[in-house]
């Protein structure tokens, strides 16, 4: 039997329906344990767009870490995510942020996700999920961005 590894991967859609988007894709992931509140918030860099809905969800597998990014990437292809420009709109956005205490750099995939300790939308819905795994003072380093809880997805 294979072990299994708690890991977090992070959520986010600006266009669409933007609520039923994220709950297709959190039912869509397999291991789920644990899904954090559903958070707006502004984008940061790209063109001008609308705000997103971001959220982590946690889970516990025994995929490969490449595995859990082909999952990730089929989600983003099931909800008709187009990559047309870096950092602009889409329907979904899921990165794995945390595999364990695996750390990898490659072009591939790094991970821990290299800008999660930087976003609020990564560190507000990861701190209700996993308050141990981020940063002391978090909090002062993201007081820049305005973020706000919207409440819960009721399907997962």
């Amino acid at each position: 039997m294979s072990q299994t590894v708690r890991s977090f991967i992070g959520l986010g859609s600006n266009l669409g329906d933007r609520r039923e988007i994220l709950t297709r894709a959190v039912r869509d992931i397999p291991d789920k344990h644990a899904v954090s509140g559903l958070y707006e918030t502004a984008p940061i860099g790209g063109p001008s767009q609308g705000a997103f809905l971001n959220m982590v969800v946690e889970i516990q597998t025994s995929v490969s870490p490449y595995d859990l990014l082909t999952i990730c990437q089929q989600l983003e292809t099931s909800a008709g995510r187009v990559r047309k420009e870096r950092w602009g709109p889409r329907t979904l956005d899921v990165d794995v942020l945390l595999y364990g205490d695996l750390e990898l750099n490659d072009p591939e995939l790094t991970i821990p996700h290299p800008r999660m300790n930087e976003r609020a939308f990564v560190l507000f819905p990861l701190a209700d999920l996993a308050p141990e795994l981020v940063p002391p003072l978090w909090r002062e380093t993201v007081t820049d961005q305005v973020i706000v809880q919207v409440g819960d997805l009721l399907c997962c």
